[in-house]
């Protein structure tokens, strides 16, 4: 669920868009309980259980790698449909903001050790795209006090490459096709990494101008 720096939504920051007049209907927040953080929550929930079915019979069961899959699709699909029902609705709620992100890293991180406990993903790539999220977010509450770093879209292509990864470690594919999924991974880790850089960089810069506009005040 993405939102503008601010906390506006891409709606609400739309060209034409005219300021408040004294007069106007105030508007109305929405509901907690709306359709994008419903698929935000169905999400959250369907972490352990694509957890489970990923591990029966210790990732040898070809019917539950298929169903392991296929609730990780769903997972990844609810993530991208609920982030456009808040814009196009004006859904965009506090819990929203806070449950999404949470959601995303559940999975994709629950996803990443369960490959790398059952052998498939090596410890190394998963330390290395766990420690980069965690660090973006530790980044994020650094700096929170001088402004946003918004998101890049060097950060969905990461997203979306990782999505792509994981989703063809967790198919049973023939071992010819193993590649496909290592290559893809090599992308991921790549973009992950660099986006990693970009954002430590927008960190310190944000700081600085911080610091320079106290000072010259």
């Amino acid at each position: 669920m993405e939102i503008c720096e601010g906390g506006a939504t891409a709606r609400d920051t739309a060209p034409g868009a005219r300021e408040a007049v004294a007069g106007d209907p105030v508007p109305v927040a929405p509901s907690v309980w709306n359709i994008a953080n419903l698929l935000t929550v169905l999400r959250l929930f369907l972490v352990p259980v694509f957890v489970v079915a990923l591990l029966v019979d210790d990732g040898q069961s070809t019917f539950w790698r298929w169903a392991a899959f296929v609730i990780f699709a769903v997972a990844a699909v609810t993530d991208q449909v609920d982030g456009r029902l808040a814009r196009k609705y004006n859904l965009v709620t506090d819990f929203g903001k806070l449950a999404d992100p949470i959601a995303d890293k559940a999975l994709i991180g629950a996803a990443l050790v369960g490959l790398s406990v059952l052998g498939i993903l090596p410890w190394w790539v998963t330390a290395i795209i766990i420690a980069r999220e965690v660090g973006v977010t530790v980044l994020r509450f650094w700096v929170l006090r001088h402004g946003v770093i918004p998101a890049s879209r060097g950060g969905k292509l990461k997203t979306l490459l990782q999505s792509i990864a994981i989703g063809l470690y967790v198919m049973p594919l023939p071992h010819p096709w193993e590649w496909s999924a290592h290559i893809v991974m090599g992308a991921a880790v790549v973009v992950t990494v660099a986006t990693g850089v970009d954002y430590v960089y927008q960190a310190l810069a944000l700081r600085r101008r911080a610091r320079s506009g106290s000072v010259g005040d």
